[in-house]
């Protein structure tokens, strides 16, 4: 099969697509690990020193465009994955025979994913746009003792926990967001080891456990923090 026909043909999206998936994972699981400073640190000296790392960091500033390349590889991947899928089936399986031989999560995953991308979007509206494009009041500069030594660098903390303690309603969207995320990495994140190769039954039900367990450590890390700042402030 030459290159091109592998990337048109279903086997070949499926595989990019769940590269890029496992590639995200990645990124998500540092992301909120950062994420998570907010709630051991009051004081925002830990997590301001995370995203002055994140931010200053050459490798970093390299895998932003490689990692905003991997989100649009995956989903128009998704996407045409779902189009050709519909296309093959003009008529509806029977929904109790869905229920049984499937998981919610796995016939939901465009609509999941879907959903997700409405929280990535608002999410980096209220972030990331600000501190990297058009800054925001909050982001004053401090300065923070790193390694014994003063640095200076914006107030990410203030602009991000002023959000949560300010905002119920975007509390409430975060806490969905992280839901749906893990819901999403429950079927992404086993589908994506069986795509490329790793689907015997022993390992097959590995990765499937693992995939559940991962997915409840996203769910419960993302939404743990909009609850720490709702019941604390």
């Amino acid at each position: 099969m030459s290159k091109g026909s592998f990337l048109s043909a279903s086997i070949g999206r499926k595989f990019f697509m769940s590269i890029t998936g496992l590639f995200l994972i990645t990124f998500i699981i540092v992301h909120m690990s950062i994420n998570l400073l907010l709630i051991f640190d009051d004081s925002g000296d830990l997590f301001n020193i995370a995203a002055n790392f994140m931010a200053t960091n050459p490798l970093i500033k390299v895998m932003e465009p490689v990692l905003a390349l991997g989100f649009l590889v995956h989903i128009v991947w998704s996407v045409g994955i779902t189009i050709q899928n519909m296309r093959a089936r003009p008529v509806g399986y029977n929904k109790a025979i869905q229920s049984v031989n499937s998981t919610w999560a796995s016939r939901n995953m465009f609509i999941l994913g879907g959903l997700v991308l409405v929280f990535l979007g608002l999410h980096l509206f209220n972030f990331w746009w600000k501190i990297k494009i058009v800054g925001d009041p909050l982001l004053e500069h401090i300065t923070v003792m790193q390694g014994g030594i003063p640095t200076e660098m914006e107030n990410a903390y203030l602009l991000v926990s002023t959000l949560f303690k300010e905002s119920i309603v975007y509390c409430l969207i975060y806490i969905a967001g992280g839901i749906l995320l893990g819901l999403h990495v429950t079927h992404g994140f086993w589908s994506a080891f069986q795509t490329i190769g790793l689907n015997n039954q022993i390992w097959r039900k590995r990765f499937y456990v693992l995939a559940n367990i991962i997915g409840w450590i996203f769910a419960i890390g993302f939404s743990v923090i909009p609850l720490y700042f709702m019941i604390k402030f």
